[in-house]
């Protein structure tokens, strides 16, 4: 049931504090429902799901939930959708100073109305800006916030008659972070890590739609029809995986959902063993259907373990792929909820499982085989401090090796898989895989690194 007709789900936020609650809300928010369409109503219920759970924008826009909205609703729905939350702190930043009481939190859905309001008129040009507003208003009326209707009204209408900030001749780091919606502690971080330009690059990056990249020749793409559909970033770590070891007969996906990689290692591997694990049910349930689809992932073992404790009977791999979780701060354009959730102390806590799952898949790696690390961060927290502390901690003990990626990534060009063109030199960093968003690469940010046992 809708969140905005549901009368036993209170709106996120609460009611203003001293005003009782109002009964007739349910009644009142029929003739609202009537005049906002389907694709605003989506949008809004999304994004109050996102506010205020667990919930992911891409789960919600590509599950069920959806499949009565025309073609055209379901695009609006996701452009609204994405849109708002890629520049949801750029919107607040417009947003606040127009408020009467700017230092008061406001109702979730009274939030969710001005930014979702403050979006279509300030990025979507083709939306007319008295429906953006009009809409909007009905909005916060509707989610049971009549006194917040005034307001909404007021504030998207002095934003849409705003001349737009100009442009700084020299802007601090919080500054472009604030004007590319994204968290300041996150923009400094990657100044610091990568230089000015390269993290702003990453944050323009980031604001846009993910768009195919160039990466891989289109005759590899056209002959592999049935290949899994992966951003570039996803796509090189897996044939970086899949190249490592040829001729492989036993290979472990660890942290294997939702399942893409572990299709382009059955597709390149046909003759192998390939086990695939992952610690949730319901992802690897999912990932099982999808694997069903496939002539190659029909053939692919699939047990839900955790991959720091499986089990002894399953024995040694010559091939190991530890795509492992992490933050995800390489895919914000994909996800971008991601930087509104995610806070500093959260890559100590990353950090620790990642360590604990790579060394226990270290130990399961037969003589001669090759394990391939690798995150959708770019923290080094989450890549590079945890291949050295792991590496330290296991050199000794079971003749592990790191060796440079740069040779399987040249080698991926030779076969014809990378495009002629495509600067293998910038895909690797001190000898590990590295992406950068914008940064010459289009497609989400991921690191690898290459382990050998002796």
């Amino acid at each position: 049931m809708s969140i905005l007709t549901d009368p036993r789900r209170p709106g996120p936020g609460g009611r203003p504090e001293g005003r009782p609650p109002q009964r007739p809300a349910a009644k009142s928010t029929q003739k609202p429902l009537a005049s906002i369409t389907p694709a605003r109503l989506a949008a809004f219920e999304i994004l109050e799901r996102v506010a205020t759970s667990s919930a992911h924008s891409d789960d919600l826009l590509y599950g069920s939930g959806l499949a009565l909205l025309s073609q055209a609703d379901k695009n609006l729905t996701t452009a609204l959708v994405l849109g708002t939350l890629r520049w949801q702190i750029a919107l607040d930043a417009r947003i606040k100073p127009l408020l009467q009481r700017p230092e008061l939190t406001l109702a979730q859905p009274v939030q969710t109305a001005l930014r979702l309001g403050a979006f279509q008129l300030l990025h979507m040009d083709r939306i007319p800006a008295h429906a953006a507003l009009s809409e909007s208003v009905e909005l916060a009326r509707a989610a049971g916030h009549p006194y917040a209707v005034g307001m909404v009204n007021a504030v998207l209408r002095k934003l849409a008659a705003a001349k737009p900030p100009g442009q700084r001749l020299h802007e601090s780091t919080a500054a472009f972070a604030e004007r590319l919606g994204h968290p300041s502690w996150l923009a400094e971080r990657w100044v610091t890590n990568y230089g000015r330009a390269t993290a702003l690059a990453i944050c323009e990056y980031d604001q846009q739609e993910p768009r195919a990249g160039d990466l891989f020749s289109q005759e590899d793409t056209e002959e592999g029809g049935s290949q899994p559909r992966l951003d570039d970033g996803s796509r090189l770590v897996g044939e970086l995986a899949a190249a490592s070891v040829s001729g492989a007969q036993r290979i472990w996906d660890c942290c294997a959902a939702p399942g893409g990689k572990t299709l382009l290692l059955a597709q390149r591997h046909p003759q192998a063993d390939l086990l695939a694990t992952d610690v949730s049910s319901y992802r690897l349930r999912a990932m099982a259907q999808r694997l069903q689809r496939d002539v190659h992932g029909k053939k692919v073992r699939t047990i839900e373990a955790d991959a720091s404790t499986l089990s002894e009977d399953e024995g040694l791999f010559d091939l190991i792929l530890c795509d492992v979780p992490c933050s995800g701060t390489g895919t914000l354009a994909r996800n971008p909820e991601i930087r509104h959730h995610l806070r500093p102390s959260d890559l100590a806590r990353q950090a620790e499982r990642q360590r604990a799952i790579l060394s226990a898949a270290l130990l399961r790696l037969a003589p001669g085989g090759r394990l391939i690390y690798s995150t959708c961060s770019l923290e080094p927290e989450e890549n590079e401090q945890v291949v050295k502390v792991v590496f330290e901690g296991a050199k000794e003990k079971t003749g592990i090796s790191l060796v440079s990626a740069e040779p399987v990534v040249a080698r991926l060009q030779e076969q014809g898989v990378l495009a002629a063109e495509a600067n293998v030199a910038k895909l690797t960093r001190d000898g590990f895989l590295r992406t950068l968003p914008g940064a010459g690469f289009e497609g989400d940010g991921f690191f690898a690194a290459v382990f050998v046992r002796g």
